[in-house]
């Protein structure tokens, strides 16, 4: 039997699903966030990494420093390039972080903060959400 939420790239060559209903889901303004998805912002969310099933497919980690010094693996589909989930942060151990547009059905995962809005570009109104100015503390 499969887990709750299913996830997948845009050409359907990587799947991957998991059972956590996430408690952190974030719009992140950062630097390496707007670089990392082409955008203004990032979406994401962390769920745990024992929870995290890949059912089809292969990645390619892209291995990464971010601006705060910390390690990470950017991980894609090896046909299509679609970024999909982020593994391997020094940061946060055992915790995958799942880019929210990879979902099957993303209807229940809206933003519950913004981070990182000293980077938010000017013409981009706020959320009615929690806002920081970087990392939550």
């Amino acid at each position: 039997m499969g887990k709750k939420h299913t996830a997948r790239c845009a050409c359907d060559a990587v799947k991957f699903e998991f059972d956590t209903d996430p408690d952190f889901i974030a719009m992140c303004h950062c630097l390496d966030c707007k670089k990392a998805s082409g955008g203004e912002a990032a979406v994401f969310f962390g769920i745990p990494a024992d929870d995290f099933t890949l059912t089809s497919g292969e990645v390619r980690p892209f291995h990464y420093i971010a601006d705060s010094g910390g390690h990470l693996d950017r991980n894609i589909c090896i046909v299509c390039g679609a970024r999909l989930f982020t593994s391997n942060l020094d940061t946060f151990p055992g915790t995958i972080f799942v880019q929210l547009g990879s979902l099957d059905d993303k209807k229940d995962f809206a933003p519950r903060l913004e981070m990182f809005t000293k980077r938010r570009l000017a013409w981009v109104k706020p959320l009615d959400l929690p806002q920081f100015e970087a990392m939550p503390g």
